[in-house]
């Protein structure tokens, strides 16, 4: 039970929504204002927001917010990595469904009694939406369309706005409380893809998870090439740790742009001392240029020329960065064994 020391009355507290956040204020007031807008019973829900040490007016903002509102607060996350941060604002909460959120989304009004609804109704472990990327920037809207490309990012199920049923993992999640508190939260040895390693666990321990359109939110992706790079080339150095830490084998999609930065590398040095393999590089890379060419100007989410030729760096960048970041993980967690 929760205390309102403002209106001396108590209430059980259902869902607890936990944002660990780091210099958000181009888009926390959003997703603030999207939880406030929520059809679920106010009374009955507490939103915690875990700041990383901000560096600009986010935790201001929210502080502005817990002033108005008392069901929202705000911690402290002096380490400011998200597995961190997302297990100081699970320790703190006190619901009986944790529902994760993130600050560069906005959620559609009835995403927290939806996201309850499926726990409910499927008895999975873990629900929750589609990731639908949208941009507001040029360079944004383009690297949004990359999220819908098989080419791109290799056509996840959680990636598929219309696909409803069981997957291996889902945009954010929603989750049992006491799920999450047998599993020991997020492994805090694992950052960037400390969900793939909790959703690996659920499975692992005979749980599952479903993904449902209905539960509907708006993801923005990074805004710019840079950015996009550093966070991809994260994801595929720690997936190499939730592979190793699972012993589990490595999929396609994850082999493949590693073999294409090995290519870019080996080919480009043979094809320098040997005639042959310069046509055999020259003739691989042409093939790869027109598939890029073809999933970039096919792509229903971007319109304009420009747009397109914009997918067409990224998708490299995509590839390049994971593949580059997964050829890294293999000689930083060589030997790696998280507890």
């Amino acid at each position: 039970m929760r205390k309102d020391n403002n209106k001396n009355i108590t209430w059980e507290i259902v869902a607890s929504i936990v944002i660990p956040v780091y210099n958000e204020e181009k888009y926390i007031e959003k997703c603030i204002l999207s939880i406030l807008n929520q059809d679920f019973d106010k009374n009955k829900m507490e939103v915690i927001f875990i700041d990383g040490n901000s560096e600009d007016k986010t935790k201001n903002i929210i502080l502005s917010y817990c002033k108005k509102f008392p069901f929202i607060s705000v911690l402290d996350n002096p380490k400011r990595k998200i597995q961190f941060g997302s297990n100081i604002g699970i320790r703190a909460s006190n619901g009986k469904y944790i529902i994760r959120m993130d600050a560069h989304s906005e959620y559609a009004n009835d995403y927290v009694s939806k996201n309850i609804e499926y726990l409910e109704k499927t008895g999975a472990d873990n629900v929750g939406g589609p990731m639908i990327a949208k941009g507001k920037t040029p360079v944004q809207k383009a690297i949004a369309a990359a999220y819908h490309s098989k080419f791109a990012l290799g056509g996840g199920k959680f990636h598929d706005e219309n696909y409803e049923g069981y997957a291996d993992t889902v945009y954010l999640g929603a989750f049992k409380r006491e799920t999450l508190f047998a599993l020991n939260l997020y492994d805090e040895n694992i950052q960037c893809t400390d969900d793939d390693d909790l959703n690996y666990r659920i499975i692992e321990n005979g749980g599952n998870i479903y993904i449902s359109p209905k539960i509907k939110s708006i993801y923005y992706p990074r805004s710019n090439y840079k950015n996009l790079f550093k966070q991809y080339f994260n994801y595929g150095l720690w997936k190499v740790a939730v592979i190793k830490k699972h012993k589990k084998p490595a999929r396609i999609s994850h082999l493949v742009p590693i073999t294409f930065v090995l290519f870019l590398m080996i080919g480009f040095i043979l094809s320098i001392f040997s005639k042959p393999f310069f046509y055999l590089f020259i003739f691989i890379l042409s093939l790869y240029i027109i598939l890029d060419l073809y999933f970039s100007f096919s792509n229903k989410y971007t319109h304009t020329f420009e747009d397109k030729l914009r997918l067409v760096l990224i998708h490299f960048i995509l590839h390049v960065s994971y593949g580059t970041g997964f050829l890294t993980g293999i000689f930083k967690f060589l030997g790696y064994n998280s507890k």
